[in-house]
């Protein structure tokens, strides 16, 4: 009998060691509330922590030297720049009704300094909602059909080919200019430009070709530089190089500009190129300011929140701060800066960053409250305007073509003399001087420094390593409480289907039980496919209200809603009333779905994570606590609870200020002020995010919206 003992247990195979990892797996599945609680806090807290963990600002490219050579504009420049100034303001320009003797006046002066000029003529696009022109140019390539010489614009371009460069690389100055509209600060900025564009056509180290185009901002400064990039990148041969003389008699004023007899210079009206272009300043004066200090802002937010390196604004702001004495500022939300909870946040960082500090000198944590305010004001506005996905600045167009540019904006002090004006000629000039000559030094494109970031102040930033902590803290709990969900349904599918009968009756019940229970989650697939195939309806909903002829925004707002409501109730009919489940799935029917939902947000917050981080950082927020709390309403009645009731509220809150809509005028009434909310506001919004191709618009109609749809639905579930 010991023998036969001996030898069964030797027969027993060795039941398999569980893995660490899968261990771990089971623990976080089992304690999923815990691990929802804690990642969810932490990721907030991860997210309000952003300024204090951002660094300052360093040159990462050696060769880049900024401000290591003196300035060589000098005064006789900005005097060039202040009579070019003169002729653009004098008065006998302002009979001109189609600008074109202004542009007339830029050319000669760039012949005068031996560049080659041209023009480039452009006609307006019109830009409309395409469900396939996302993630490309936001150019339509639709033109009007019935054009006329004055509907065309005129960009005016000057090429200075380098000395010591072989023509493949390029550097391009833009400055913008509405020759029917033109104020002092635009023909401020080109007398920058111009001063600057006559020193370096005398300068012997230029290794890159110096492209300065002045873009005809009359249809829209964008829409300008957009078209002379599209020719430029990608050259297309049409009707609208026949223009000439005959058909347009102002043009003459410029195809009669002769050959300078002191340069050999001559003007062309064909298309110039350059070489590649390696970066782009596009250079603004805001003539009516109030400001106390001669101040400069930076642009640097492009299409679908793409950020140029960032050597290149630290360039900018360490030679305008260090070298001309000017006052650097990027975009803040005004609204957090009077904010009382967040100067109570401040200070108590602050208070937090002292007790580091008295542990241990060598601790940098903490900042003073101010300075936390004013960090979370601009991390907040570069989190808002980059999850917009719209470009701040015609440096946007650049930035399709993946060429690092920014958009600098002069705003002096307010004054109207002379020496004012010299004084801003002068300084501006050796701001884009010292850039120009920085990138110039340049052996090969940016590529040093970080592309993906947030600024808390033109000196200081969070790189992608430090903010995706908190984005990924907020997403985590998401796949273990989607796991969690449907083992819960599983086994109590497992439980309910099983009887008291015999041991083999027993265990074939389960088999079945477990076979029809793995099974269960395609009818909550169903309709949360279902709910996803809507959402890209409602999403493309707009194109075919854009062809209804003068609707108002409110009306079209009304429309959009009233077929979305439409087509929902369409589908639901034709598929058979997926909604609907048999009584015996009812009790955990919801919590499939709920599994599903969240898989599917999980999937969503991460894709868009990689086309636009902010947009799904600011999706998490909103999102992911309405998926983790949903729950029938039903089921919170019933309880009676003092739990239960704060997550019936809970829902209720999140159900409302997740609704697309209503975020957005929560949003803007906490921006803008509550009056400016209105019902046309949205449409507007929205039909800015279709014209532009942000991607934030789909995320909207194919992720968020089934996302509420499919919560709500839960919460009205009848179990």
């Amino acid at each position: 009998m010991a023998d036969t003992k001996e030898k069964s247990e030797s027969n027993e195979k060795p039941k398999p060691r569980i893995r660490p990892i899968v261990r771990l797996g089971i623990f976080l599945i089992a304690h999923s509330f815990l691990v929802s609680v804690v990642c969810c806090t932490a990721g907030v807290l991860a997210l309000f922590l952003l300024p204090v963990l951002a660094k300052n600002t360093y040159i990462s490219e050696n060769a880049l030297m900024p401000g290591s050579a003196s300035p060589m504009l000098a005064n006789q420049h900005v005097l060039e720049g202040n009579r070019l100034v003169n002729d653009l303001t004098s008065s006998n320009l302002k009979s001109s009704e189609t600008g074109i003797e202004s542009q007339r006046i830029i050319a000669r002066y760039m012949l005068d300094l031996g560049a080659e000029a041209s023009i480039h003529k452009f006609h307006r696009q019109l830009n409309h909602f395409h469900p396939l022109h996302f993630f490309s140019s936001p150019d339509s390539g639709i033109i009007e059909e019935n054009y006329s010489c004055s509907s065309y614009g005129i960009n005016t371009v000057g090429i200075i080919r380098a000395p010591r460069g072989d023509g493949k690389e390029a550097i391009v100055l833009v400055t913008p200019y509405n020759a029917l509209k033109s104020g002092l600060g635009e023909a401020l900025s080109i007398g920058i430009a111009y001063s600057v564009f006559s020193l370096l056509s005398q300068v012997t180290w230029l290794a890159k070709d110096i492209i300065w185009l002045v873009a005809d901002s009359r249809y829209g400064e964008y829409a300008a530089v957009s078209a002379w990039l599209r020719d430029y990148q990608t050259p297309k041969f049409s009707s609208l190089s026949t223009l000439d003389a005959e058909m347009c008699p102002d043009i003459d004023n410029l195809y009669d500009l002769k050959v300078n007899s002191i340069t050999g210079s001559k003007f062309s009206s064909s298309f110039k190129r350059a070489g590649t272009m390696a970066a782009a300043l596009v250079l603004k004066v805001r003539n009516k300011s109030d400001q106390f200090e001669d101040t400069i802002s930076i642009y640097a937010e492009a299409s679908n929140g793409q950020m140029p390196n960032l050597d290149l604004i630290n360039v900018v702001n360490y030679l305008a701060v260090h070298r001309q004495g000017l006052h650097v500022k990027v975009e803040k939300l005004w609204s957090l800066l009077n904010s009382s909870w967040l100067k109570i946040l401040g200070e108590i960082f602050e208070s937090l960053g002292k007790v580091a500090k008295s542990l241990n000198p060598k601790w940098k944590f903490g900042i003073t409250a101010t300075e936390y305010v004013e960090g979370t004001a601009t991390l907040a506005s570069s989190l808002y305007y980059q999850a917009l996905g719209l470009p701040t600045g015609p440096h946007g167009a650049f930035r399709d073509y993946q060429i690092d540019a920014i958009t600098l904006e002069i705003l002096p002090k307010f004054s109207s003399d002379k020496v004012r004006h010299s004084d801003i000629l002068l300084r501006g000039g050796r701001l884009i001087e010292g850039v120009i000559r920085s990138v110039n030094n340049l052996l090969e494109k940016f590529h040093q420094s970080f592309f993906l970031y947030l600024l808390t102040s033109p000196s200081k930033f969070v790189s992608v390593g430090v903010y995706m902590i908190a984005f990924a803290l907020l997403i985590a709990p998401l796949p273990i409480v989607a796991a969690s969900l449907y083992v819960d349904a599983s086994s109590l599918g497992n439980c309910s289907k099983s009887d008291k009968s015999t041991p083999s009756a027993s265990l074939d019940t389960d088999e079945h039980s477990i076979t029809i229970g793995s099974w269960m989650w395609l009818n909550s697939a169903k309709l949360v496919f279902l709910v996803h195939l809507w959402g890209a309806i409602v999403s493309l909903i707009p194109y075919v209200i854009c062809q209804i002829p003068d609707c108002t925004p409110t009306t079209s707002f009304m429309i959009w809603v009233l077929l979305s409501m439409l087509s929902f109730l369409t589908l639901y009919s034709v598929l058979a009333s997926p909604l609907s489940c048999a009584k015996a799935s009812q009790e955990k029917e919801w919590a499939l779905v709920k599994s599903v939902t969240i898989s599917s947000v999980f999937i969503g917050l991460g894709l868009m994570s990689v086309i636009n981080f902010a947009t799904a950082e600011i999706g998490a927020l909103l999102m992911v606590p309405m998926c983790l709390l949903a729950r029938p309403l039903k089921l919170d009645v019933r309880a009676g609870t003092l739990r239960s009731f704060s997550r019936m509220i809970g829902n209720l809150v999140l159900g409302l200020i997740a609704f697309p809509p209503a975020a957005f005028f929560l949003l803007k009434g906490m921006l803008d002020g509550f009056g400016s909310v209105n019902v046309g506001a949205f449409w507007i919004w929205v039909e800015s995010l279709w014209a532009w191709n942000s991607a934030t618009y789909l995320f909207i109609g194919m992720v968020h919206l089934p996302c509420w749809v499919l919560c709500i639905h839960i919460l009205l579930h009848t179990c």
